[in-house]
């Protein structure tokens, strides 16, 4: 009991200061993505439903909600990452710009160069090199000319704050970095396609505290380069990195439904629904 009183005293502190400090009357910026009644059912169960939002255009997107709520289903769903599971379906609308991202004629492989991910867990090629990391979706998509291999390569590890501390061994293999410099090298990889948006499922979730303030640092500064949409379980993280929260619920039929979405200084000291400021409040989750 005492350390969930704690744990509310510490999100409350932090929203106060959130809220003094961030300034909510910002211009619009242009919309992204947008997902319109968006459902997701395996084998007949619907896992997420009713989902719609906008998603901005040089702005950090979280989605938070307690386990099960049905964060990462929704995220793999707009770079169509279900297409590989044989029961999901994928009802609704999820539009990259003008694309309709689950027309017949949309190429997935495509839509994933535009919509990079970056997973839970640190996933670099072990057995290749840092090098070989960082230009693995630009090979995978044609290209090998190695002047613009190698500029990008640099520009993405620059991008992801790793060039420094390892621009000189660039043949090492990608296991003998750090987990945190794992990440980076995964976030790295999907920056060198140069994506419009970068969906991030838990990417500090496995890391320490050093490297997840460094991960978090750098979602800040990413943010003007490519649109980030990032799951999290940590409340206070969402409040760090994010310029807008949608909170997903698991409801009475066990599908995780949009509760409510808006920017994360408001959504966190003046939600709408009770059910907001009761997660928010660390009263459950």
């Amino acid at each position: 009991m005492i350390e969930a009183e704690v744990t509310v005293a510490r999100v409350e502190e932090a929203v106060a200061v959130y809220s003094d400090e961030v300034v909510v009357d910002q211009p619009e910026r242009k919309v992204v993505m947008t997902l319109a009644d968006v459902a997701v059912a395996f084998g007949g169960r619907t896992a997420v439903r009713d989902v719609t939002f906008d998603v901005h255009a040089g702005e950090v997107t979280a989605l938070i909600g307690p386990s099960g709520s049905g964060k990462t289903t929704l995220l793999r769903a707009l770079n169509r990452m279900h297409d590989t599971v044989r029961t999901a379906a994928v009802t609704g609308t999820v539009r990259l710009g003008d694309l309709d991202v689950y027309a017949p004629s949309t190429d997935p492989t495509l839509l994933r160069s535009r919509v990079g991910m970056v997973f839970q867990r640190p996933n670099p090629f072990p057995t290749m090199s840092i090098y070989e990391n960082a230009v693995a979706g630009l090979k995978f998509n044609g290209v090998r000319k190695k002047s613009l291999l190698d500029e990008a390569a640099e520009s993405a590890l620059i991008g992801a704050a790793l060039w420094d501390s390892v621009k000189d061994r660039m043949k090492a293999h990608a296991s003998t970095l750090s987990g945190g410099e794992q990440q980076r090298l995964c976030i790295a990889r999907a920056l060198a396609v140069e994506p419009e948006v970068l969906l991030m499922d838990e990417p500090t979730s496995a890391l320490d505290p050093i490297a997840t303030k460094r991960i978090e640092e750098l979602v800040v500064e990413l943010k003007d380069r490519v649109t980030i949409i990032i799951v999290t379980h940590n409340m206070q993280q969402a409040m760090r990195v994010s310029d807008r929260c949608a909170f997903l619920l698991m409801g009475e039929d066990k599908a995780g439904e949009l509760i409510e979405f808006g920017p994360t200084a408001t959504l966190f000291s003046e939600p709408t629904d009770p059910r907001t400021l009761d997660y928010v409040n660390g009263r459950f989750g």
